[in-house]
């Protein structure tokens, strides 16, 4: 994808894309989470239009991603992998050591194939079932 490319972005930008690919049943203004602004907010654009976002969130090493949401006409193109590589990259960069997520239960292939190990703690929140996973960072 040549036209590809992924910045930094502000939290507000991020809302469209969650409400519309993670939580279509609530309204968009549920979803500004309280901590949108201790974190740091990818998104991916193609032709200058916003597909992709991601929310990462520091504490000290560990870096956990949050709210990561793909166009779902443009998914299963490479989109996620190339936004998750990028972000993997940051907290490398920033000296992370762990990069973690509650995947859904219905993601966590995409994330295993991209080096994530399950971690056996299943939780469910708002309806849907998740299981942590992680990655350790050189």
């Amino acid at each position: 994808m040549s036209q590809l490319f992924i910045e930094q972005i502000r939290p507000e930008l991020t809302w469209r894309l969650r409400q519309e690919v993670l939580y279509p049943q609530q309204h968009l203004a549920e979803m500004k989470m309280d901590e949108d602004t201790n974190g740091i907010h990818f998104g991916a654009f193609l032709n200058s239009k916003l597909i992709g976002v991601v929310s990462l969130f520091q504490n000290d090493k560990d870096f956990q991603f949050r709210k990561f949401a793909v166009d779902p006409g443009l998914q299963k193109q490479g989109i996620g992998s190339t936004m998750l590589q990028y972000i993997t990259d940051f907290a490398i960069t920033e000296g992370g050591s762990r990069l973690w997520c509650n995947a859904r239960l219905s993601a966590i292939k995409f994330y295993t194939r991209a080096g994530f190990t399950q971690t056996g703690n299943f939780f469910n929140r708002g309806g849907f079932d998740y299981e942590i996973l992680q990655k350790a960072l050189q």
